[in-house]
């Protein structure tokens, strides 16, 4: 099989959709060896390891990154898998081109900016992702991560439920129970000290941030933890990302809160493993994967309640309403005092988070191409 793979985002491996497109391409060589996967991308937006793509020129270049990337998307992308004699073409994030005359499958990890007012942005955003919505509807298969985002998927975009196909992701390798020896020095290097709770992500208003500093001023009154907050702190605080420094000092727990900004992959999975928990009490996820990571690294997750959350956490973690802090303190306070509590869930996550694994996400992946193409052939 030839596929063509709009890959936009190939080396923005700090993005979701960058991780996924990575791990998704790697999984499908060793899954299907002898399929040609065609890597192609704007040249206006290529990154510096470029030398895997076919890189590509729009005639908007001059207009700027947006205006190159709607052409790219809606005009280039579809003409060149065309053109180079792709069987399925394939674009891994929610920018499906309109029209375009090969089976067609999108990935859609989320309908955030249909969901969130505080996500649909400017005008001109909104004009996007109406376009991109109108578009996926005619999509011939639509993957997604979770039966959370599929359920919203069926239900906003009003595809027919045949057209969704659920491909949940997985952690990398690289997350995994370690010993005292790996974790420790990651955890010297950032003075930490345990026992810690653990918070790994954006800060944007979903998120919850504040909440949970609200949670943790109460779990600080009533115990010994601190707590880690890990993550590209926000450049200004603001509405849609609140800058959760000045909100711990004015809770008067800044001397148990730290701040360790962000984290390369290579050290996440060490700020996992030496956490007594990890909290996400994130209002909105298509799927969630630093739980999925947490959980394949033996620490048990508190997560919030009402996307797809619960669904990665499984018995691995305990779900909580994510707009109520005593809720969320309450079962951060039941791990802190109950090991059995925390052991039972450790064990029960590590076992879970195995369920999940990227040659899963390429065999549905393969599967949905084949799809497309019998519908197409129809």
């Amino acid at each position: 099989m030839n596929i063509g793979i709009n890959a936009a985002f190939w080396g923005q491996e700090t993005t979701g959709t960058g991780q996924y497109l990575h791990q998704l391409v790697q999984a499908l060589r060793r899954a299907e060896p002898e399929a040609a996967l065609q890597l192609f991308a704007p040249a206006s937006s290529a990154p510096d390891d470029s030398a895997a793509l076919q890189l590509h020129a729009t005639p908007v270049d001059r207009l700027g990154a947006n205006a190159a990337k709607l052409w790219f998307e809606q005009r280039t992308f579809p003409q060149l898998a065309l053109r180079l004699g792709c069987d399925v073409a394939h674009v891994p994030h929610f920018a499906p081109p309109m029209w375009r005359r090969l089976p067609l499958v999108v990935t859609i990890h989320d309908l955030i900016p249909l969901i969130l007012p505080a996500y649909r942005g400017s005008w001109g955003v909104r004009a996007y992702t109406r376009l991109v919505a109108r578009a996926a509807r005619r999509a011939d298969v639509v993957l997604t991560d979770s039966h959370a985002s599929a359920r919203d998927i069926l239900r906003l975009l009003g595809l027919g439920g045949d057209q969704v196909r659920v491909a949940p992701l997985a952690a990398h390798a690289r997350y995994r129970p370690l010993g005292e020896d790996e974790i420790c020095p990651v955890l010297a290097h950032y003075g930490l000290a345990r026992p810690y709770l653990l918070y790994l992500g954006g800060f944007d208003v979903r998120k919850n941030v504040p909440l949970l500093l609200h949670a943790f001023q109460q779990v600080a009154a009533a115990s010994d933890l601190s707590l880690v907050v890990a993550g590209r702190l926000p450049a200004h605080d603001s509405a849609f990302a609140p800058d959760p420094r000045p909100i711990a000092a004015r809770l008067g727990i800044a001397e148990r809160v730290r701040f360790v900004g962000f984290a390369p992959e290579e050290i996440k999975p060490a700020l996992y493993a030496g956490a007594l928990a990890f909290a996400f009490p994130s209002s909105y996820e298509g799927f969630g994967l630093p739980v999925l990571e947490a959980l394949s690294c033996g620490a048990p997750v508190v997560v919030g309640l009402g996307s797809s959350l619960d669904e990665v956490a499984g018995p691995g973690g305990l779900a909580v309403d994510p707009t109520d802090a005593t809720e969320l303190a309450g079962a951060l306070l039941r791990l802190a005092r109950e090991p059995a509590l925390r052991q039972e869930l450790a064990a029960a996550g590590l076992a879970h988070a195995a369920q999940f694994s990227w040659r899963q996400v390429a065999a549905s992946t393969l599967e949905a191409y084949e799809q497309a193409r019998h519908v197409r052939a129809r």
